[in-house]
């Protein structure tokens, strides 16, 4: 099992963005100390429940079983929503999550919008997302909806739903949308320069930056998380950056101290009864990469175990997938085979679940652009009207001192001029759509979908699993990509370089061994920043792989080029497939519907605006080339 398949799942072992960093009852320092033995009144509570997060777990047991002991004396305690909160934590604290649940369901404010309704909100969601499981679109849009109602009353309690979607984002393996929120979540907390929330921040950046792959960032964000923990005395948060150094060494090749490093980390768990599943995986993956199957099955099947004592937990396919590494090792391939039907069985479920929650948001969004443009079409509307009354009145009043026929003739010829000027624009706005129209019918070949689908299902029935699932993700993903991009003008280059291999990794499993690709950007682009139409380079790209590379009695080598010449941004598509000169004459004088589309693109994108932009399909053929070069000039476009 790699390294990234660590780091998938970390997140839930530090309990991402949800409970407060821990440190040692003996580091302890006087403000908690002076938090724990002052009084607190009732219009306190709140300010008290959100300095939390600053506190030691040790300070805040002593807290939540105080204040319950003291309000559990009150007659009306049944009223008092703070009475039900601090016996709901309490239960958390004694592991009975059932009546933890029941305890914060029974907190009632005073309007059904206030901070303790937002309160009560805040830790049932949270209850319900512990686990690390995939959070499913029902969850999610609860979480939407209180963040709306929290941003509307400018609720103390915002950031932390900031902290929910980020935690959300993260459990469904959106890395993008969790840094964002994560970034909010910091900006908008109340205590963001306290070291043990900087401290947790940097934990936070760091396994958001092993998503990402980001080696020098792991260990910058690690050095720093560690410097803070030592800093607050953390003994916990110091321990996790040992789990943490685990994945550096393991990136570095360094077996050996990896799990130097995570036993370090497990036996503080253990130490303080803290274990979870993610550390079992942890050090059953270091036993499995330092060539130690035995004792990583042993923790495998110990992390399958733990995991099945929570009732409310979701399974994951980690440790299966492990013990297929583990079971490989020892040539132990009928267990293996084991283990590769109960990841896959969990991966499968996982899978339709996270698209579940993609539809959702998808059906959210269109929902809330239909309303807006109900909304705009009538603002719109009004003012038409408006502008047609103000009219009018001004019409009558022209007409009592300006004869009749002129004042006609001037109302007449206005009329005339706007709607010239409208059909101008309905002409240009009617051009547009049918390019996008002609680019949409021509983004993939029914026949690519049609193929597609048939190989999967090959895939499917020949029994390779892995293959299979590899090529679902590339045609989801590549789906996905042109969904979303057929909505803009303009992506980035990283953007489009990601279709790209979506499309290409299809092609090639389609066309086993038939061709090999490269993707080259000039280091003068930022691929982050330089934008291009989307679409643009697909249609060459594929006729390349189903013409150039056809019936050829060499292997194909395709390569796209992304490069800086005088000002302009270069794209190039070359072949060394059959070229132009082996179609028919016929065929040659007839322009590709793709190629007339993009015409039509880059007039209206560029051209039209008196910028330079152009393109050519030339063949290479002769004694020592062959093939096609397809060359695309458009202007430089920084987001």
């Amino acid at each position: 099992m790699n390294t990234c398949a660590r780091t998938l799942i970390t997140l839930s072992a530090i309990c991402f963005l949800i409970i407060p960093a821990c440190r040692n009852k003996e580091n302890t320092d006087k403000v908690e100390e002076h938090s724990i033995k002052k009084p607190i009144v009732r219009t306190d509570y709140l300010s008290l429940i959100l300095s939390f997060d600053t506190l030691s777990p040790v300070a805040i047991k002593k807290i939540v079983y105080q204040q319950d002991s003291l309000l559990g004396k009150d007659p009306d305690k049944e009223s008092n929503p703070y009475y039900h909160y601090f016996h709901g934590r309490k239960y958390v604290f004694e592991k009975k999550r059932d009546s933890a649940l029941i305890a914060y369901e029974k907190m009632k404010g005073l309007n059904p919008n206030d901070d303790i309704e937002l309160l009560k909100t805040y830790r049932i969601l949270n209850h319900k997302m512990v686990g690390g499981s995939m959070v499913e679109s029902a969850l999610m849009s609860e979480i939407f909806a209180a963040l709306k109602i929290s941003e509307q009353i400018h609720s103390r309690l915002t950031y932390s739903f900031y902290d929910l979607l980020a935690q959300a984002y993260f459990q469904n393996n959106n890395e993008k949308k969790s840094i964002e929120y994560a970034a909010i979540y910091f900006k908008h907390n109340p205590f963001n320069t306290h070291p043990v929330i900087k401290q947790r921040y940097f934990d936070i950046s760091f396994l958001l930056a092993s998503r990402l792959g980001d080696f020098k960032k792991m260990t910058y964000y690690n050095a720093q998380a560690r410097r803070l923990a030592e800093q607050v005395g953390d003994s916990l948060a110091i321990a996790r950056t040992y789990d943490n150094e685990s994945q550096i060494y393991s990136r570095q090749l360094q077996p050996a101290k990896a799990l130097a490093s995570s036993k370090i980390y497990f036996n503080y768990l253990k130490k303080t009864n803290n274990l979870n599943g993610i550390a079992y995986n942890n050090l059953a993956t270091a036993f499995s990469q330092n060539h130690e199957p035995d004792s990583a099955i042993k923790y495998y099947q110990a992390g399958i175990a733990f995991e099945k004592r929570d009732a409310s937990a979701r399974q994951k396919d980690i440790y299966y997938n492990g013990l297929i590494e583990a079971y490989k090792m020892k040539g132990d391939f009928a267990h293996a085979l084991e283990a590769a039907d109960s990841a896959y069985a969990i991966e499968l479920r996982n899978y339709k679940a996270v698209e579940a929650v993609k539809v959702a948001e998808i059906h959210e969004k269109y929902q809330t652009e239909k309303k807006d443009r109900n909304i705009a079409e009538l603002n719109n509307r009004n003012k038409l009207n408006e502008t047609i009354i103000k009219q009018q009145r001004w019409t009558i009043f022209l007409t009592l001192l300006v004869f009749l026929g002129v004042v006609s003739f001037l109302y007449t010829f206005y009329r005339q001029q706007r709607l010239r000027e409208k059909n101008k624009l309905l002409k240009s706005e009617n051009q547009r759509l049918n390019v996008e129209q002609k680019m949409l019918q021509a983004q993939l070949n029914p026949h690519f979908i049609f193929n597609a689908i048939a190989n999967l299902q090959s895939l499917i029935a020949s029994g390779h699993v892995e293959e299979s699932v590899s090529y679902l993700r590339s045609f989801s993903g590549l789906l996905r990509g042109i969904l979303e991009q057929n909505r803009k003008d303009f992506i980035e280059i990283e953007e489009e370089i990601a279709s790209l291999n979506n499309y290409l990794q299809l092609q090639q499993m389609r066309y086993t061994d038939v061709f090999d690709y490269k993707i080259i950007v000039d280091d003068q682009l930022d691929q982050n920043e330089t934008l291009i139409p989307p679409m643009l380079i697909q249609p060459f790209v594929e006729n390349a792989i189903e013409h150039g590379f056809r019936n050829i009695a060499y292997k194909g080598l395709l390569t796209i080029s992304f490069r800086k010449r005088n000002d302009l941004l270069a794209i190039e598509v070359d072949d060394n497939g059959s070229g132009l000169t082996k179609k028919a004459a016929e065929d040659q004088k007839k322009q590709s519907l793709a190629q007339v589309i993009l015409k039509e693109r880059i007039d209206l994108l560029f051209t039209a605006k008196g910028q330079k932009a152009e393109f050519k399909v030339s063949d290479k053929g002769g004694a020592t080339a062959t093939g096609v070069l397809a060359e695309i000039l458009i202007p430089i476009i920084n987001d």
